[in-house]
């Protein structure tokens, strides 16, 4: 089968020939591929020449975005069926420690994880992918175009749960309520992708988005956020610290830019009792310098503020779950917007130039492997 292979080594990428995959196991799913998203991680990886390919090969299939139908399925499997929708999940667990025995290899204990199409298991631009059914989730047909968002999608549903949670537990008020974040003040900081979509989850909980970024206003992920009913923020007009003058305290802030700078000034902006969920990855070829931060003014903002702060990566199962349920509740407000986020489609064969460049006007541009 034709598949989109990049080899770190040489920092060359290309179009291969893999065996096709066939299901061997009883608990097994082929998926047709359909679609598979472009990420600012693939690029990186792409421009940096950093990939970990499959043991004994010198090259990676990249791509962790996915959506496909299924296929064919083992004997055993009973969560879909052929030719429903489904997308896989990418993180798989090290076998050694709880968490990844336990289902949850994004929060694997011993860094001995693997990702498919980031380190160490081939990834999804390729015509056909298999993998077990404990990582398969079926995507309802109404999802057909917007299904290929799923997996940055669980990436914010598992670190706004997180926020969520953690507030229930240990605010009072939170718990007389499950809608915490009912009318509540969020900033996303960083309107990528993820930062949309953060938005986006956000604003099914109803709350309050400000979204800040160092776009014009007439940017298309601009006019996305304000399509969903939230306020942008130029960050070129304001500094970081200083957002809570324009807005008042924020009582949650998710940090999806990776700019150090900007994620150290935000705490300036926390409200009392504020929660703080860093999902941002800096990378140290273009953030690598120092960033001065006053550590005791900061530790003593910290602890006098009842702030709680943490940071979140990748996902499991549930969170894709979850984030099927928040597009089909956009779906419903906001019809057909979540897939206008898909700014550009491009066929297989026209790969590199979207791999290596991102336009100035792209929110997310997806590869296509079939109708």
């Amino acid at each position: 089968m034709k598949a989109i292979a990049f080899d770190p080594g040489r920092k060359d990428l290309r179009i291969v020939d893999r065996p096709e995959p066939r299901i061997t196991r009883p608990d097994e799913v082929k998926l047709q591929i359909i679609r598979v998203g472009v990420c600012g991680t693939d690029r990186e990886r792409i421009a940096e020449g950093k990939a970990k390919p499959p043991e004994g090969l010198k090259d990676l299939v990249i791509g962790h975005e996915n959506m496909g139908r299924v296929m064919e399925t083992g004997s055993v499997v009973t969560s879909v069926k052929a030719g429903d929708l489904a997308s896989f999940t990418i993180r798989r667990g090290c076998g050694e420690c709880m968490p990844c025995n336990a289902g949850r290899p994004d929060m694997c204990r011993t860094g001995k994880y693997r990702d498919r199409g980031l380190a160490g298991i081939d990834g999804f631009n390729a015509e056909y992918a298999v993998d077990r059914e404990a990582y398969i989730v079926k995507v309802p047909e109404g999802l057909a175009r917007a299904g290929v968002l799923l997996e940055p999608m669980s990436v914010v549903e598992k670190a706004i749960g997180e926020a969520e949670r953690l507030q229930f537990a240990r605010l009072p008020d939170a718990l007389s309520s499950p809608d915490w974040l009912y009318g509540k003040k969020a900033l996303v900081a960083g309107i990528g992708n993820i930062g949309l979509l953060a938005a986006l989850a956000l604003r099914v909980r109803v709350a309050e988005v400000y979204g800040l970024d160092v776009v014009e206003s007439s940017s298309p992920r601009v006019k996305w956020l304000l399509g969903i009913g939230g306020y942008y923020i130029d960050g070129r007009n304001v500094k970081p610290e200083k957002v809570d003058d324009i807005i008042g305290p924020i009582d949650i802030v998710v940090e999806a830019a990776g700019v150090p700078g900007l994620e150290f000034g935000l705490f300036d902006t926390l409200a009392r009792d504020a929660v703080y969920a860093v999902v941002g990855i800096p990378s140290e070829e273009l953030h690598g310098g120092k960033v001065v931060v006053h550590g005791a003014e900061l530790m003593n903002r910290l602890v006098r503020m009842n702030l709680l702060v943490f940071g979140s990566v990748s996902s499991a199962p549930g969170h894709f779950r979850a984030g099927i349920d928040d597009f089909i509740k956009a779906e419903y407000r906001w019809k057909g917007h979540l897939q206008r986020m898909i700014t550009a489609e491009f066929e297989y064969t026209d790969f590199k130039g979207v791999l290596t460049h991102k336009d100035e006007k792209e929110i997310k541009s997806v590869i296509k492997w079939a109708a």
